[in-house]
Protein backbone atom coordinates (compact mmCIF):
# COMPACT_ATOMS: atom_id res chain seq x y z
CA UNK A 1 0.00 0.00 0.00
CA UNK A 2 1.14 3.51 -0.73
CA UNK A 3 2.06 5.42 2.42
CA UNK A 4 -0.52 8.01 3.43
CA UNK A 5 -2.18 9.16 6.67
CA UNK A 6 -4.65 6.32 6.10
CA UNK A 7 -2.02 3.60 5.65
CA UNK A 8 0.70 4.73 8.07
CA UNK A 9 1.54 2.24 10.81
CA UNK A 10 2.07 4.93 13.43
CA UNK A 11 -0.71 7.39 14.32
CA UNK A 12 2.03 10.02 14.53
CA UNK A 13 2.22 9.98 10.73
CA UNK A 14 -1.34 8.71 10.28
CA UNK A 15 -4.29 10.02 12.24
CA UNK A 16 -2.26 12.88 13.72
CA UNK A 17 -0.22 13.74 10.64
CA UNK A 18 -1.43 17.35 10.52
CA UNK A 19 -0.57 17.96 14.17
CA UNK A 20 2.96 16.62 13.74
CA UNK A 21 3.71 17.98 10.27
CA UNK A 22 5.98 20.68 11.69
CA UNK A 23 8.33 17.95 12.96
CA UNK A 24 8.86 16.27 9.60
CA UNK A 25 11.56 18.64 8.36
CA UNK A 26 13.40 18.12 11.65
CA UNK A 27 13.14 14.45 12.62
CA UNK A 28 12.51 12.67 9.33
CA UNK A 29 15.27 10.76 7.57
CA UNK A 30 15.50 13.75 5.26
CA UNK A 31 15.90 16.06 8.23
CA UNK A 32 18.68 13.93 9.68
CA UNK A 33 20.53 13.65 6.35
CA UNK A 34 20.29 17.39 5.75
CA UNK A 35 21.73 18.17 9.16
CA UNK A 36 24.56 15.70 8.59
CA UNK A 37 25.35 17.57 5.38
CA UNK A 38 25.27 20.85 7.31
CA UNK A 39 27.76 19.53 9.87
CA UNK A 40 30.13 18.23 7.19
CA UNK A 41 30.00 21.56 5.33
CA UNK A 42 30.47 23.55 8.52
CA UNK A 43 33.53 21.45 9.43
CA UNK A 44 34.99 21.74 5.95
CA UNK A 45 34.64 25.53 5.88
CA UNK A 46 36.30 25.76 9.30
CA UNK A 47 39.24 23.69 8.03
CA UNK A 48 39.59 25.99 5.03
CA UNK A 49 39.52 29.06 7.27
CA UNK A 50 42.37 27.78 9.47
CA UNK A 51 45.70 29.00 7.99
CA UNK A 52 47.69 26.32 9.80
CA UNK A 53 45.77 23.55 8.02
CA UNK A 54 47.55 23.82 4.68
CA UNK A 55 45.80 20.90 2.99
CA UNK A 56 42.54 22.87 3.03
CA UNK A 57 42.88 25.77 0.64
CA UNK A 58 41.49 29.20 1.60
CA UNK A 59 38.03 29.77 0.17
CA UNK A 60 37.11 32.52 -2.23
CA UNK A 61 33.79 34.22 -1.62
CA UNK A 62 32.39 32.30 -4.56
CA UNK A 63 33.59 28.92 -3.30
CA UNK A 64 32.30 29.63 0.20
CA UNK A 65 28.89 30.52 -1.21
CA UNK A 66 28.83 27.30 -3.23
CA UNK A 67 29.55 25.20 -0.14
CA UNK A 68 26.87 26.95 1.89
CA UNK A 69 24.41 26.47 -0.97
CA UNK A 70 24.87 22.69 -0.90
CA UNK A 71 23.05 22.54 2.43
CA UNK A 72 20.78 25.52 1.86
CA UNK A 73 19.45 24.02 -1.36
CA UNK A 74 19.50 20.41 -0.21
CA UNK A 75 16.52 18.67 -1.80
CA UNK A 76 14.57 15.46 -1.61
CA UNK A 77 16.38 14.35 -4.75
CA UNK A 78 19.72 14.94 -3.01
CA UNK A 79 18.55 12.84 -0.08
CA UNK A 80 17.50 10.09 -2.47
CA UNK A 81 21.01 10.14 -3.94
CA UNK A 82 22.49 9.78 -0.46
CA UNK A 83 20.23 6.78 0.19
CA UNK A 84 21.27 5.25 -3.13
CA UNK A 85 24.93 5.53 -2.14
CA UNK A 86 24.09 4.07 1.29
CA UNK A 87 22.60 1.04 -0.44
CA UNK A 88 26.15 0.25 -1.57
CA UNK A 89 28.18 1.45 1.42
CA UNK A 90 25.75 0.12 4.05
CA UNK A 91 26.98 3.08 6.10
CA UNK A 92 24.81 6.16 6.36
CA UNK A 93 27.48 8.73 7.23
CA UNK A 94 29.99 7.45 4.67
CA UNK A 95 27.21 7.91 2.13
CA UNK A 96 27.08 11.60 3.10
CA UNK A 97 30.83 11.91 2.54
CA UNK A 98 30.63 10.28 -0.88
CA UNK A 99 27.64 12.42 -1.86
CA UNK A 100 29.53 15.60 -0.99
CA UNK A 101 32.57 14.42 -2.92
CA UNK A 102 30.36 13.86 -5.97
CA UNK A 103 29.10 17.44 -5.67
CA UNK A 104 32.58 18.89 -5.21
CA UNK A 105 33.97 16.81 -8.06
CA UNK A 106 31.65 18.60 -10.49
CA UNK A 107 33.11 22.04 -9.67
CA UNK A 108 36.68 22.94 -10.61
CA UNK A 109 36.99 25.44 -7.76
CA UNK A 110 35.85 22.91 -5.13
CA UNK A 111 37.59 19.80 -6.46
CA UNK A 112 40.84 20.47 -4.52
CA UNK A 113 38.86 20.05 -1.27
CA UNK A 114 37.74 16.48 -1.98
CA UNK A 115 39.93 14.73 0.59
CA UNK A 116 39.23 17.31 3.27
CA UNK A 117 35.59 16.24 3.40
CA UNK A 118 35.08 14.36 6.69
CA UNK A 119 38.71 15.08 7.62
CA UNK A 120 39.71 13.30 10.88
CA UNK A 121 36.04 12.68 11.71
CA UNK A 122 34.40 9.54 12.95
CA UNK A 123 30.76 9.06 11.96
CA UNK A 124 29.65 9.97 15.47
CA UNK A 125 31.28 13.39 15.11
CA UNK A 126 28.68 14.04 12.45
CA UNK A 127 25.74 12.15 13.96
CA UNK A 128 25.83 13.54 17.48
CA UNK A 129 26.00 17.11 16.18
CA UNK A 130 23.12 16.43 13.79
CA UNK A 131 21.00 15.04 16.64
CA UNK A 132 21.79 18.07 18.80
CA UNK A 133 20.73 20.33 15.92
CA UNK A 134 17.47 18.42 15.60
CA UNK A 135 16.73 18.93 19.28
CA UNK A 136 17.78 22.57 19.05
CA UNK A 137 15.41 23.17 16.15
CA UNK A 138 12.52 21.23 17.71
CA UNK A 139 12.88 23.12 20.97
CA UNK A 140 12.73 26.45 19.15
CA UNK A 141 10.05 25.56 16.59
CA UNK A 142 7.69 23.36 18.60
CA UNK A 143 8.34 22.90 22.31
CA UNK A 144 8.81 26.53 23.27
CA UNK A 145 6.05 28.14 21.17
CA UNK A 146 3.38 25.56 22.01
CA UNK A 147 4.19 25.65 25.72
CA UNK A 148 4.17 29.45 25.67
CA UNK A 149 0.77 29.36 23.96
CA UNK A 150 -0.57 27.00 26.63
CA UNK A 151 0.84 29.18 29.41
CA UNK A 152 -0.56 32.35 27.83
CA UNK A 153 -3.99 30.74 27.48
CA UNK A 154 -3.95 29.61 31.09
CA UNK A 155 -2.72 33.01 32.26
CA UNK A 156 -5.57 34.74 30.43
CA UNK A 157 -8.07 32.36 32.04
CA UNK A 158 -6.45 32.85 35.44
CA UNK A 159 -6.77 36.61 35.09
CA UNK A 160 -10.36 36.58 33.90
CA UNK A 161 -11.43 34.13 36.63
CA UNK A 162 -9.23 35.52 39.41
CA UNK A 163 -12.22 36.54 41.54
CA UNK A 164 -14.54 33.64 40.73
CA UNK A 165 -14.96 31.67 43.98
CA UNK A 166 -14.82 27.91 43.85
CA UNK A 167 -15.21 25.23 46.48
CA UNK A 168 -11.90 23.43 46.80
CA UNK A 169 -11.92 19.66 47.14
CA UNK A 170 -9.01 18.26 49.09
CA UNK A 171 -9.21 14.46 49.04
CA UNK A 172 -12.27 14.98 46.86
CA UNK A 173 -14.20 16.46 49.78
CA UNK A 174 -15.46 20.05 50.28
CA UNK A 175 -12.60 22.21 51.57
CA UNK A 176 -11.66 25.86 52.06
CA UNK A 177 -12.70 27.85 48.97
CA UNK A 178 -10.29 29.14 46.38
CA UNK A 179 -10.92 30.81 43.04
CA UNK A 180 -10.88 29.31 39.59
CA UNK A 181 -8.24 31.85 38.60
CA UNK A 182 -5.93 30.91 41.48
CA UNK A 183 -6.10 27.21 40.60
CA UNK A 184 -5.16 28.00 37.00
CA UNK A 185 -2.46 30.40 38.18
CA UNK A 186 -0.90 27.50 40.09
CA UNK A 187 -0.52 25.64 36.80
CA UNK A 188 0.91 28.72 35.07
CA UNK A 189 3.62 28.98 37.70
CA UNK A 190 4.46 25.29 37.50
CA UNK A 191 4.44 25.13 33.70
CA UNK A 192 6.56 28.27 33.32
CA UNK A 193 9.15 26.94 35.76
CA UNK A 194 9.48 23.69 33.84
CA UNK A 195 9.64 25.47 30.48
CA UNK A 196 12.41 27.72 31.81
CA UNK A 197 14.42 24.61 32.70
CA UNK A 198 13.80 23.07 29.28
CA UNK A 199 15.01 26.20 27.53
CA UNK A 200 18.02 26.59 29.83
CA UNK A 201 19.29 23.07 29.16
CA UNK A 202 22.59 23.24 27.24
CA UNK A 203 22.70 21.14 24.08
CA UNK A 204 26.06 19.37 23.97
CA UNK A 205 28.04 17.95 21.07
CA UNK A 206 31.53 16.67 20.33
CA UNK A 207 33.86 16.57 17.33
CA UNK A 208 36.93 14.85 18.73
CA UNK A 209 37.47 11.68 16.76
CA UNK A 210 37.19 7.93 17.12
CA UNK A 211 37.65 7.70 20.91
CA UNK A 212 37.44 11.35 21.93
CA UNK A 213 41.16 12.10 22.04
CA UNK A 214 41.73 13.86 18.67
CA UNK A 215 44.03 10.97 17.71
CA UNK A 216 43.69 11.40 13.94
CA UNK A 217 43.70 15.19 14.17
CA UNK A 218 46.98 15.42 16.04
CA UNK A 219 48.64 12.81 13.84
CA UNK A 220 48.22 15.14 10.85
CA UNK A 221 48.48 18.56 12.55
CA UNK A 222 49.96 18.25 16.06
CA UNK A 223 50.48 22.00 16.25
CA UNK A 224 46.77 22.83 15.99
CA UNK A 225 44.76 23.44 19.18
CA UNK A 226 42.08 20.96 18.21
CA UNK A 227 40.11 21.36 21.44
CA UNK A 228 39.60 25.05 20.70
CA UNK A 229 39.09 24.43 16.98
CA UNK A 230 36.34 21.88 17.64
CA UNK A 231 34.71 24.05 20.29
CA UNK A 232 34.61 27.02 17.93
CA UNK A 233 32.92 24.93 15.24
CA UNK A 234 30.27 23.68 17.66
CA UNK A 235 29.61 27.09 19.18
CA UNK A 236 29.13 28.39 15.65
CA UNK A 237 26.18 25.98 15.50
CA UNK A 238 24.89 27.28 18.87
CA UNK A 239 25.88 24.08 20.65
CA UNK A 240 28.06 23.58 23.72
CA UNK A 241 31.21 21.45 23.32
CA UNK A 242 31.57 18.34 25.47
CA UNK A 243 35.33 17.95 25.91
CA UNK A 244 35.34 14.55 27.63
CA UNK A 245 33.75 11.74 25.65
CA UNK A 246 34.39 8.31 24.21
CA UNK A 247 33.62 7.74 20.54
CA UNK A 248 30.12 9.04 21.25
CA UNK A 249 28.81 12.08 23.03
CA UNK A 250 27.40 10.34 26.13
CA UNK A 251 23.88 11.77 25.72
CA UNK A 252 23.59 12.92 29.33
CA UNK A 253 22.26 16.25 28.14
CA UNK A 254 19.51 14.46 26.20
CA UNK A 255 18.49 12.68 29.39
CA UNK A 256 18.50 16.01 31.24
CA UNK A 257 16.44 17.65 28.51
CA UNK A 258 13.96 14.77 28.33
CA UNK A 259 13.57 14.57 32.10
CA UNK A 260 12.75 18.28 32.10
CA UNK A 261 10.32 17.78 29.22
CA UNK A 262 8.69 14.85 31.01
CA UNK A 263 8.23 16.96 34.14
CA UNK A 264 6.65 19.69 32.04
CA UNK A 265 4.36 17.16 30.40
CA UNK A 266 3.41 15.79 33.82
CA UNK A 267 2.33 19.24 34.99
CA UNK A 268 0.07 19.54 31.95
CA UNK A 269 -1.21 15.97 32.33
CA UNK A 270 -2.15 16.85 35.91
CA UNK A 271 -4.06 19.86 34.55
CA UNK A 272 -5.91 17.64 32.06
CA UNK A 273 -7.12 15.36 34.82
CA UNK A 274 -8.20 18.27 37.02
CA UNK A 275 -10.12 19.97 34.20
CA UNK A 276 -11.72 16.63 33.35
CA UNK A 277 -12.89 16.39 36.95
CA UNK A 278 -14.18 19.96 37.03
CA UNK A 279 -16.16 19.30 33.85
CA UNK A 280 -17.55 16.13 35.46
CA UNK A 281 -18.89 18.01 38.50
CA UNK A 282 -20.14 20.90 36.39
CA UNK A 283 -17.65 23.64 37.28
CA UNK A 284 -16.77 24.02 33.61
CA UNK A 285 -18.94 23.73 30.53
CA UNK A 286 -17.62 23.12 27.00
CA UNK A 287 -18.67 25.20 24.04
CA UNK A 288 -20.18 22.93 21.43
CA UNK A 289 -19.07 22.71 17.83
CA UNK A 290 -21.64 22.27 15.09
CA UNK A 291 -21.62 18.75 13.70
CA UNK A 292 -19.61 17.20 16.53
CA UNK A 293 -21.01 14.11 18.27
CA UNK A 294 -20.25 13.23 21.87
CA UNK A 295 -21.72 9.72 21.95
CA UNK A 296 -22.92 7.43 19.21
CA UNK A 297 -26.02 6.59 21.27
CA UNK A 298 -26.52 9.42 23.80
CA UNK A 299 -27.31 12.64 21.91
CA UNK A 300 -26.93 14.93 24.92
CA UNK A 301 -23.26 14.23 25.62
CA UNK A 302 -20.40 16.72 25.24
CA UNK A 303 -17.41 14.64 26.26
CA UNK A 304 -14.08 16.14 27.44
CA UNK A 305 -12.29 14.31 24.64
CA UNK A 306 -9.57 16.92 24.08
CA UNK A 307 -8.35 16.62 27.66
CA UNK A 308 -8.56 12.83 27.48
CA UNK A 309 -6.60 12.83 24.22
CA UNK A 310 -3.97 15.12 25.71
CA UNK A 311 -3.67 12.97 28.83
CA UNK A 312 -3.17 9.82 26.77
CA UNK A 313 -0.56 11.35 24.53
CA UNK A 314 1.32 12.95 27.40
CA UNK A 315 1.50 9.45 28.88
CA UNK A 316 2.87 7.99 25.66
CA UNK A 317 5.37 10.83 25.32
CA UNK A 318 6.62 10.43 28.87
CA UNK A 319 6.98 6.67 28.50
CA UNK A 320 9.25 7.22 25.50
CA UNK A 321 11.08 10.16 27.04
CA UNK A 322 11.72 8.08 30.13
CA UNK A 323 13.13 5.17 28.14
CA UNK A 324 15.31 7.46 26.03
CA UNK A 325 16.62 9.21 29.14
CA UNK A 326 17.47 5.88 30.80
CA UNK A 327 18.92 4.12 27.76
CA UNK A 328 20.91 6.75 25.87
CA UNK A 329 23.53 7.57 28.57
CA UNK A 330 24.50 3.87 28.73
CA UNK A 331 27.12 2.63 26.25
CA UNK A 332 29.51 -0.32 26.53
CA UNK A 333 33.16 0.71 26.77
CA UNK A 334 34.10 3.30 24.16
CA UNK A 335 31.04 2.66 21.95
CA UNK A 336 28.26 0.29 21.11
CA UNK A 337 25.55 0.75 18.52
CA UNK A 338 22.47 0.28 20.69
CA UNK A 339 21.93 4.02 20.89
CA UNK A 340 21.79 4.46 17.12
CA UNK A 341 18.40 2.86 16.52
CA UNK A 342 16.98 4.44 19.67
CA UNK A 343 18.05 7.93 18.60
CA UNK A 344 15.89 7.57 15.50
CA UNK A 345 12.89 7.84 17.82
CA UNK A 346 13.64 11.29 19.24
CA UNK A 347 10.99 12.73 16.95
CA UNK A 348 8.40 10.14 17.95
CA UNK A 349 8.63 11.12 21.62
CA UNK A 350 8.34 14.79 20.74
CA UNK A 351 5.51 14.06 18.31
CA UNK A 352 3.38 12.58 21.08
CA UNK A 353 4.12 15.68 23.17
CA UNK A 354 3.09 17.87 20.24
CA UNK A 355 -0.18 16.00 19.75
CA UNK A 356 -0.91 16.44 23.45
CA UNK A 357 -0.10 20.18 23.39
CA UNK A 358 -2.48 20.77 20.50
CA UNK A 359 -5.27 18.71 22.07
CA UNK A 360 -4.89 20.61 25.34
CA UNK A 361 -5.04 23.95 23.56
CA UNK A 362 -8.16 22.87 21.70
CA UNK A 363 -9.80 21.81 24.95
CA UNK A 364 -8.90 25.03 26.75
CA UNK A 365 -10.35 27.08 23.90
CA UNK A 366 -13.78 25.54 24.52
CA UNK A 367 -13.94 25.98 28.31
CA UNK A 368 -16.56 28.16 29.99
CA UNK A 369 -17.02 28.50 33.75
CA UNK A 370 -20.40 27.34 35.03
CA UNK A 371 -21.03 30.19 37.46
CA UNK A 372 -24.37 28.84 38.64
CA UNK A 373 -22.89 25.47 39.56
CA UNK A 374 -19.90 27.06 41.28
CA UNK A 375 -22.13 29.34 43.35
CA UNK A 376 -24.58 26.56 44.21
CA UNK A 377 -21.80 24.32 45.52
CA UNK A 378 -20.50 27.10 47.74
CA UNK A 379 -23.95 27.90 49.13
CA UNK A 380 -24.36 24.25 50.01
CA UNK A 381 -21.09 24.06 51.96
CA UNK A 382 -21.47 26.22 55.04
CA UNK A 383 -19.47 23.66 57.00
CA UNK A 384 -16.27 24.94 55.43
CA UNK A 385 -16.57 28.07 57.62
CA UNK A 386 -15.62 25.87 60.58
CA UNK A 387 -11.99 26.63 59.73
CA UNK A 388 -12.10 30.46 59.97
CA UNK A 389 -14.44 30.34 62.98
CA UNK A 390 -12.19 28.06 65.03
CA UNK A 391 -9.14 30.09 63.97
CA UNK A 392 -10.73 33.34 65.22
CA UNK A 393 -11.72 31.52 68.42
CA UNK A 394 -8.09 30.56 68.93
CA UNK A 395 -7.07 34.20 68.58
CA UNK A 396 -9.38 35.23 71.41
CA UNK A 397 -8.55 32.36 73.73
CA UNK A 398 -11.78 30.38 73.47
CA UNK A 399 -10.99 26.88 74.79
CA UNK A 400 -11.13 23.83 72.51
CA UNK A 401 -12.25 25.67 69.36
CA UNK A 402 -11.32 22.86 66.97
CA UNK A 403 -13.13 20.26 69.03
CA UNK A 404 -16.27 22.40 69.30
CA UNK A 405 -16.42 23.00 65.55
CA UNK A 406 -15.74 19.33 64.89
CA UNK A 407 -18.70 18.41 67.06
CA UNK A 408 -20.87 20.99 65.30
CA UNK A 409 -20.01 20.17 61.69
CA UNK A 410 -18.45 16.75 61.11
CA UNK A 411 -20.84 14.40 59.34
CA UNK A 412 -23.77 16.73 59.83
CA UNK A 413 -25.99 18.82 57.59
CA UNK A 414 -24.69 22.31 58.28
CA UNK A 415 -26.77 25.30 57.17
CA UNK A 416 -26.30 29.04 57.41
CA UNK A 417 -28.63 29.07 60.37
CA UNK A 418 -26.56 26.48 62.25
CA UNK A 419 -23.40 28.51 61.71
CA UNK A 420 -25.10 31.78 62.66
CA UNK A 421 -26.47 30.34 65.93
CA UNK A 422 -23.05 29.00 66.90
CA UNK A 423 -21.26 32.26 66.15
CA UNK A 424 -23.87 34.39 67.91
CA UNK A 425 -23.11 32.64 71.20
CA UNK A 426 -19.33 32.92 71.02
CA UNK A 427 -17.50 34.82 73.75
CA UNK A 428 -15.42 36.96 71.38
CA UNK A 429 -15.30 40.70 70.68
CA UNK A 430 -18.40 42.07 68.95
CA UNK A 431 -16.52 43.19 65.82
CA UNK A 432 -15.07 39.71 65.35
CA UNK A 433 -18.48 38.14 65.85
CA UNK A 434 -20.07 40.48 63.30
CA UNK A 435 -17.35 39.73 60.76
CA UNK A 436 -17.95 35.99 61.12
CA UNK A 437 -21.71 36.40 60.88
CA UNK A 438 -21.28 38.39 57.66
CA UNK A 439 -18.99 35.81 56.09
CA UNK A 440 -20.34 33.51 53.41
CA UNK A 441 -18.52 30.52 51.89
CA UNK A 442 -17.88 32.47 48.69
CA UNK A 443 -16.09 35.19 50.70
CA UNK A 444 -13.61 32.86 52.34
CA UNK A 445 -10.93 32.79 49.64
CA UNK A 446 -7.97 34.44 51.37
CA UNK A 447 -5.72 36.29 48.93
CA UNK A 448 -6.54 34.00 46.00
CA UNK A 449 -7.36 36.92 43.70
CA UNK A 450 -4.07 38.62 44.50
CA UNK A 451 -2.11 35.43 43.90
CA UNK A 452 -3.87 34.92 40.57
CA UNK A 453 -2.39 38.17 39.34
CA UNK A 454 1.17 37.26 40.32
CA UNK A 455 1.88 34.67 37.59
Amino acid sequence: MQLSPLTAVSPVDGRYAKQTEVLRSIFSEFGLIRRRVLVEIHWLIALCDAPEIDAALPLSDSSRAKLVAIEANFSAADAERVKAIEATTNHDVKAIEYFLKEVLERDDSLRPLLEMVHFACTSEDINNVAHALMLRDARAAVIEPLNLEIIATLRQLATSLADQPMLARTHGQPASPTTLGKELANVVARAQRQLDQIMAQPLLAKMNGAVGNFNAHTSAYPEVDWVKFSADVLRGLKLEPNTHTTQIEPHDYIAELFHALARSNTVLLDLCRDIWGYIAIGYFKQRTTAGEIGSSTMPHKVNPIDFENAEGNFGLANAMLGHLAEKLPVSRWQRDLSDSTVLRNLGVALAYSTIAYRSLLKGLSKLEPNIAALDADLEDAWEILAEPIQTVMRRYGVPEPYEKLKELTRGRDVTQAVIAEFVANLDIPAHAREALLAMRPRDYVGIAEQLSAQT
